[in-house]
């Protein structure tokens, strides 16, 4: 029997609402962060004038990856954001596009990705890039359903990025490298606990097992924002004590992680949806406002 390949939107009229099918498939808000990290490690890792064409391919090659990884990560828990009302608007879950059409879309990106990396950034680069890949789709995606770990365990390939950009200017892997990983791996922990508890009830009907959902009281939920983002304060003034940044990057990250650890801190005092939707606007805020003094105070 011959079959046909199902289009993304397959008729005139869901023609308009194609980009927004797409935005959402591969969650264009979660690729512009990765694209961002990105670029402030291939940034703090270049000396002297920045290889505008090297840069590109880093970023385009990460971009597909990333975007491939977010359409199969969905396609694998379609049936599971199906229960969810956050997530049941997806474009899997409302038959927007096939699951068939998902598969083909999200392995050729993903693949071209890695081919891109490899071919025109570095084959170490694309190496972290398939180590990101398969860690986040066979590894954290499945966990998430066996074991409240899987938040630690998911945070690894989310804080590759930054390395990524490093090795694509460098060329290498070094401890100035592994600070950015180390930077990012710690700051998406807390974050994820803000989101997983204001979440809680949803990852529960959905059969995902989240700290909040073995934790009824919560203790575990708020000490573990608080320990962690105590983890992030002395790992985000590594750069400095690297070399890699100045004396105003120094002051301006124990400023933000002082906040940060407060936040985190009313939060397991407090742990209601106020305190949480403060520690996750409070990361929210974090970030950027690091990697902006990072790059401004860039030791050159």
């Amino acid at each position: 029997m011959k079959t046909t390949f199902q289009p993304i939107c397959p008729s005139r009229e869901e023609g308009s609402n194609c980009m927004s099918v797409l935005s959402e498939l591969v969650k264009i808000r979660l690729t512009f962060l990765v694209l961002l990290t990105t670029l402030v490690g291939y940034y703090l890792g270049t000396t002297g004038k920045i290889n505008i064409f090297l840069l590109f391919h880093a970023l385009f090659g990460t971009c597909l990856l990333a975007s491939g990884a977010s359409v199969l990560n969905q396609l694998l828990e379609k049936d599971l954001d199906a229960r969810m009302p956050r997530t049941q608007s997806r474009p899997l879950p409302t038959g927007q596009i096939s699951p068939r059409s998902a598969l083909i879309l999200g392995i050729s990106i993903s693949c071209l990705g890695i081919l891109w990396l490899a071919l025109f950034a570095n084959l170490l680069t694309a190496g972290l890039g398939l180590i990101t890949l398969v860690s986040y789709l066979f590894i954290y995606t499945p966990l998430k359903k066996i074991t409240h770990l899987n938040t630690v365990i998911g945070a690894i390939p989310g804080a590759l990025p930054p390395l990524m950009g490093w090795t694509a200017a460098t060329g290498s892997v070094d401890i100035h490298g592994w600070s950015l990983f180390m930077i990012l791996f710690f700051w998406q922990l807390p974050h994820f606990m803000a989101i997983a508890w204001l979440y809680r009830e949803d990852y529960g009907k959905a059969g995902f097992v989240m700290l909040p959902n073995v934790d009824p009281n919560g203790q575990r939920t708020g000490r573990s924002a608080v320990v962690y983002a105590m983890g992030l304060l002395p790992i985000s003034l590594f750069p400095s004590l690297l070399g890699l940044t100045g004396i105003i990057y120094f002051l301006g990250a124990l400023c933000l992680g002082l906040l940060f650890i407060k936040y985190a801190i009313q939060f397991k005092m407090e742990l209601n949806s106020i305190r949480a939707k403060k520690l996750f606007w409070a990361s929210i805020l974090y970030l950027p406002l690091l990697l902006i003094l990072m790059v401004l105070d860039k030791v050159k």
